[in-house]
């Protein structure tokens, strides 16, 4: 573990990883156990990337936690979730606090039950001052969604003369998202093998590079983490440039 940590360029690390935290059904089917096993293990994976993260510099990371599709799951499942996402924060608030972690959140938070809300409020006051890592946890939350009400917010202030067509740019797009306090993702990693991206931030990961590994996430470790670190760290990065200028870029 030591020597991977070790392999991994300071100057080089990924400034936003965003997780589609992906298969914790399948490990528990395999395991011969109802779903909701799957999500109780994967928290420990939660735990492990934060820490990770926090050990070698990264400074934003992202994890898709609960989908606006997911409440379509069964009421079981997604009751269990809801406990699930409570007690975690409440047992996690010191590791928080400990690895100086800041916690964020996206989506629709008046979809979560009141408990939820209030236990979410309550870690991210503690937590607003810390400085190490921002850990977004995106909740209720789709990408088209989100793009759809930047569109009826802007078009508010457009009727309202607040702002002019012409002044509609990216920057201005970017400043209505719910991830307007975020920089754009540099990594993007789905976990189980399926490779798309499931209404996540559509948007934020224009230029990201993407991993996709077999690994379920009840399984995914640090040492997973690394090792797709040092993947992003061998490709070349060209944002719409030829391999020759970003050479020419970086003389």
């Amino acid at each position: 573990m030591e020597n991977l940590k070790l392999k991994i360029q300071q100057n080089n690390l990924p400034k936003h990883i965003a997780i589609i935290m992906d298969g914790n059904g399948r490990w528990a089917k395999l395991k011969g156990q109802p779903r909701v096993f799957g999500h109780k293990n994967g928290v420990d994976s939660v735990r492990e990337v934060i820490e990770g993260c926090a050990e070698i510099g990264v400074k934003f990371l992202t994890l898709y936690a609960f989908s606006t599709e997911n409440w379509n799951r069964p009421k079981l499942e997604v009751r269990t979730l809801m406990s699930l996402l409570v007690s975690s924060l409440k047992k996690e608030l010191k590791t928080l606090q400990k690895n100086n972690i800041k916690l964020n959140t996206i989506g629709n938070l008046n979809d979560l039950p009141k408990s939820a809300q209030k236990e979410l409020l309550e870690v991210i006051e503690k937590t607003k001052n810390n400085t190490t890592l921002t850990l977004t946890l995106a909740l209720s939350y789709g990408s088209r969604d989100e793009i759809v009400n930047v569109i009826k917010n802007i078009s508010k202030k457009v009727v309202n003369n607040e702002l002019s067509i012409e002044e509609i740019n990216e920057n201005i797009i970017n400043n209505h998202l719910y991830t307007f306090s975020l920089p754009d993702v540099d990594f993007m990693i789905r976990t189980s093998g399926e490779k798309r991206i499931s209404n996540f931030l559509l948007w934020q990961i224009a230029y990201a590079e993407m991993y996709f590994t077999n690994t379920l996430w009840p399984d995914f470790r640090k040492e997973n983490l690394f090792n797709a670190i040092l993947e992003f760290q061998n490709r070349e990065r060209r944002f719409g440039k030829t391999s020759e200028q970003i050479e020419k870029i970086n003389e």
